[in-house]
C-alpha cells in the first residue's frame, strides 16, 4: 500500500453524512486521497439519488475514488431488471420493496412512491421512467472487492477458509456468519460494511465500519496507513485498534 487509504462504509443514502465525510477526507488527505466506498449506498436514508449523484460527479471530476458493490446496491439493480426475483438471503415473505429494507425511500428519492395498492410491475415501469440508465449501469458494474497491499476491502466480509479468487458474490455482499466469529487470519485485513454496529470496530483480523448511518447513526470514514488503522472523526484521527 502506497500512501493512505480512507475507507467510508455504509451509507445508505445520507447524503449530507456523506458530504461530512468527504471534507473530513479532503481536509486530512487532500483532493486527491484514494478513498473506497465499502458499498450499500441506497436504502433506509432519505437521499438515495444524491448519494449516488454525488459519487458519480466526484470520480467524473478525476477523484481518485473505488466504490464496491453492497447487496443493498444489487437488490436495487435487481428490481429494476425484475421485481420479481427473489433474493435468496432474505427472510421468507421479504423484498427489496419491505419498510425494514428501505427500496421504497430509495424510490422516493426519485419521485417514485408506493401506496398500499402498488403493484410491483406498475412500481417497476415507474421507476424505470425515473430513474436514470446511467445509475443502474453505474451500481450493475461495481466491483466486489479492492485489494490494497495486506487490506482487502469488500463489502460484508468473505467465507473463511476460501481463497479470495474463490469466493462467490453472495458471500461477499451478503455473509455474517461464520465470517463475523471467526478470528484466524484471513490472508489480508479484511475491511467491511454490512453489519451495523455503533460504532466500529477493529477485530484483529477484519475491521468493520458500518456504524449505522441508515438507522441515523453516524457515517464513518477511517484511515488506513503504514499498517496502523484510525477513525476519522470531526476531530481528526483516532487510533482504531482491536
Amino acid at each position: 500500500m502506497t500512501g493512505p487509504i480512507y475507507a467510508i462504509g455504509d451509507i445508505h443514502g445520507q447524503r449530507t453524512m456523506l458530504e461530512d465525510v468527504l471534507a473530513r477526507i479532503d481536509r486530512d488527505g487532500g483532493p486527491d486521497a484514494q478513498v473506497v466506498f465499502l458499498g450499500d449506498l441506497t436504502d433506509r436514508g432519505p437521499d438515495s439519488r444524491g448519494v449516488i449523484e454525488t459519487i458519480l460527479a466526484g470520480r467524473a471530476a478525476g477523484r481518485n475514488w473505488t466504490v464496491i458493490k453492497g447487496n443493498h446496491d444489487r437488490m436495487f439493480t435487481r428490481f429494476m431488471a425484475d421485481p420479481m426475483l427473489v433474493e435468496t438471503r432474505l427472510p421468507v415473505g421479504m423484498d427489496w420493496l419491505h419498510h425494514r429494507l428501505g427500496g421504497d425511500t430509495t424510490l422516493a428519492s426519485y419521485g417514485v412512491h408506493l401506496n398500499e395498492k402498488s403493484r410491483y410491475h406498475a412500481v417497476q415501469d415507474e421507476a424505470r421512467a425515473a430513474v436514470p440508465q446511467a445509475h443502474i449501469d453505474f451500481l450493475d458494474g461495481l466491483p466486489l472487492t479492492h485489494r490494497a497491499g495486506s487490506v482487502m476491502f469488500v463489502h460484508a466480509g468473505v467465507l473463511p477458509g476460501v481463497p479470495f479468487k474463490d469466493q462467490t458474490e453472495d458471500d461477499l455482499i451478503w455473509i455474517r456468519e461464520p465470517f463475523l466469529s471467526d478470528t484466524r487470519d484471513h490472508g489480508a485485513l479484511i475491511v467491511h460494511g454490512h453489519t451495523a454496529l455503533e460504532a466500529p470496530a477493529h477485530h484483529g483480523n477484519r475491521v468493520n465500519l458500518d456504524s449505522g448511518a441508515g438507522y441515523g447513526r453516524a457515517l464513518t470514514a477511517a484511515v488506513f496507513e503504514d499498517g496502523g488503522v484510525f477513525a476519522l472523526t470531526p476531530g481528526g484521527r483516532k487510533p482504531l485498534a482491536p
